[in-house]
């Protein structure tokens, strides 16, 4: 049976992929033209060149294909054209569905965000938490509501869809990075003089990618499971990065009106000189609110089990630290702290 991936060179996808390259599975990935393999280059894979955008492309990725991971997605928190983000998450999601329905697939893993359920409630949301649009904060939230819906009117419609919610991966080959990774990335390189109050859901990023798998074997169409493991502020997540690192945490509580006056002048700013912001607005929107939410279901349902956060992000601290994205004086105060 061979089973097509989208976003194997990504994060998540990447990781995705090797598991399933692991269990003896015939792997075909969708890649752009622009996209590196770096993350999977020492695996044997089908490559297919093609687009989300690209209905032809997908035609052809799509033939002889039994099952279909869809893990890629435009994950940016700032873009300078935001239709490009709707153009992948949403138009390309519904390509690919349009696609898979074409070629009589025979189960669709889509990958959804745990964005889309992840808003103020009395108790922590869950799969069955109904969300609404104008409660997604930014384009990347709104486009992956709007996926998700399309994801799940599919299944309604007949196609055999089942929808996974990932929390907050973190881990190695994060080599973009994501905007998580960029979190850990300003710890490590002394770029972060302060935090916000705000909470996340963290899962290892292998462990997330075998609760894609798991979702295959025991998950039931139409249905949505959170593959997440502990709620933790970003001030306890910066203090575990300091354990593992032997480098200070940040101190300084910013008050979120703050942040948020700093991220629009930085935007300003980014614009004039042509780069990305370095503090994007919508993360600072994003941090108003705490994302814990109860990953229960896909322990009981799944069998879903994550290992410790700690151990996930000491594994993405090395990965990072031999890779060369740590600065070099930073690399040897965290050597130094270690030999000590």
């Amino acid at each position: 049976m061979t089973t097509l991936v989208t976003g194997a060179s990504g994060f998540l996808g990447s990781h995705v992929t090797r598991q399933l390259v692991a269990r003896g599975e015939d792997v075909r990935v969708l890649l752009r033209p622009s996209s590196t393999n770096r993350a999977i280059a020492d695996l044997s894979l089908e490559y297919v060149t093609g687009d989300l955008r690209d209905p032809v492309s997908l035609e052809r990725a799509m033939k002889g294909v039994k099952r279909v991971f869809h893990v890629a997605a435009d994950y940016r928190l700032w873009a300078r054209r935001s239709r490009e983000i709707y153009d992948s998450n949403v138009g390309g999601t519904k390509n690919l569905l349009e696609a898979a329905k074409r070629a009589g697939v025979e189960q669709f893993i889509y990958t959804s965000t745990v964005a889309t359920i992840a808003v103020d409630r009395p108790q922590h949301p869950n799969e069955f938490t109904d969300a609404r649009l104008e409660e997604m904060v930014g384009h990347y939230k709104r486009s992956k509501w709007l996926a998700e819906k399309e994801a799940l009117n599919a299944a309604k419609a007949g196609l055999p869809v089942i929808v996974v919610m990932p929390t907050t991966p973190v881990g190695p080959w994060d080599w973009k990075p994501t905007p998580t990774g960029k979190i850990i990335l300003d710890f490590l390189n002394g770029k972060m003089p302060g935090y916000v109050e705000t909470g996340l859901n963290f899962v290892g990023v292998e462990e997330c990618a075998v609760g894609h798998l798991l979702a295959a074997e025991k998950g039931k169409i139409g249905e949505r499971y959170l593959l997440g493991a502990e709620n933790l502020t970003l001030k306890a997540m910066l203090d575990t990065l300091s354990r593992i690192t032997g480098l200070p945490a940040p101190r300084l509580k910013i008050p979120h009106g703050l942040a948020l006056g700093v991220a629009y002048a930085n935007t300003v700013f980014s614009r004039l000189i042509g780069r990305q912001p370095g503090i994007p607005v919508e993360g600072v929107k994003i941090a108003r609110h705490m994302m814990f939410v109860d990953c229960s279901r896909a322990q009981r349902e799944l069998g879903f089990k994550a290992g410790p956060v700690a151990a996930a992000l000491e594994r993405a601290v090395r990965w990072y630290e031999a890779n060369g994205y740590i600065a070099k004086g930073r690399a040897k105060r965290m050597a130094h702290a270690a030999a000590a």
